[in-house]
């Protein structure tokens, strides 16, 4: 291995440099959203806290655990990140799968891709999209939250290059071995095409989870919120949302520990755990699968 040029060594240092202050500064709202979490009322008050907890306390986090419309909440956003990105996986691959394959054996092939790119550069609005599923009889569903983005194209484009990008030895090997197209797409491509995968699923788990807007138009009852919607309400009112009953004194105690921002910050920081749960063991596919999904049209 050669050695290394002194500007060459100069210029590494200081990419990491960049990279650390610029993770750093990603970084800092995060600590402090979680050190207002865990800090009392009086020190949130009075501004005192900045990166590290002030007189800690679990008292935000017993309140927010206890409210049960955030726990509501959360359950309609798993079942949502579940149910929407099982349906997005699923229809990502069957939609790829046929797009990817030459203009001889699918001969609709390219009527379809120029459909979808349409469909991708110009939506039909939100007043029109609003009507399709009122009249489909989908307000205050959990299906009106995953059914209109059912079909990402972004994803079936990103999928589509890389079944595009495999050779075309390994499909002649199957089908001489007898495979189908559902054992091709199922036992062949899939299994190969894990980074991409994992890249749209990550995409699509983290589009559910904070997804809030057509929680707030296609939910009229409060009740049917997800999570992200919920917290988006908490953050926009101002004021504890609790009925105050001065002969229950346990009460009392728990509101002289936490305040609106407490218990704002900790709604938001236990509403980030799941994605920082998820991303690390999704991360190692991630810029695999953009590059590759996307180097061949």
């Amino acid at each position: 291995m050669p050695r290394a040029s002194g500007s060459y060594r100069v210029f590494n240092i200081a990419n990491h440099i960049a990279v650390g202050a610029l993770a750093l500064l990603c970084l800092l709202p995060l600590m402090n959203i979680l050190a207002i979490s865990f800090s009392d009322r009086t020190a949130t008050s009075a501004g005192f806290v900045s990166f590290w907890p002030v007189n800690p306390t679990l008292a935000a986090y017993e309140y927010v655990l206890e409210d049960k419309g955030f726990l509501r909440a959360l359950s309609i956003s798993v079942f949502r990140v579940i149910m929407g990105g099982t349906i997005n996986l699923v229809l990502t691959l069957l939609c790829a799968y046929p797009l990817s394959r030459e203009s001889h054996s699918f001969r609709a092939r390219t009527l379809y891709v120029w459909f979808f790119l349409f469909s991708s550069l110009f939506s039909g609005g939100l007043i029109p999209t609003y009507m399709v599923v009122r009249s489909t009889g989908l307000i205050n569903s959990l299906f009106a939250l995953v059914i209109p983005c059912a079909v990402p194209i972004f994803h079936i484009i990103l999928l589509m290059n890389y079944f595009r990008s495999v050779p075309r030895e390994i499909e002649e090997a199957a089908r001489i071995d007898g495979a189908g197209h559902w054992k091709m797409l199922v036992s062949v491509l899939t299994p190969i095409s894990k980074a991409s995968i994992a890249t749209v699923t990550l995409f699509s788990l983290v589009n559910h989870w904070n997804s809030w807007f057509d929680g707030m138009i296609y939910a009229n009852d409060v009740n049917m919120h997800p999570l992200a919607t919920f917290l988006h309400n908490k953050v926009v009112q101002s004021g504890l949302d609790i009925l105050i009953n001065t002969s229950d004194m346990e009460t009392l105690n728990r509101l002289m520990k936490v305040s609106d921002q407490t218990t704002k910050a900790a709604q938001i920081f236990l509403a980030m755990i799941p994605i920082l749960c998820v991303y690390p063991f999704l991360q190692k596919y991630f810029a695999k699968g953009i590059i590759i999904g996307s180097v061949k049209g």
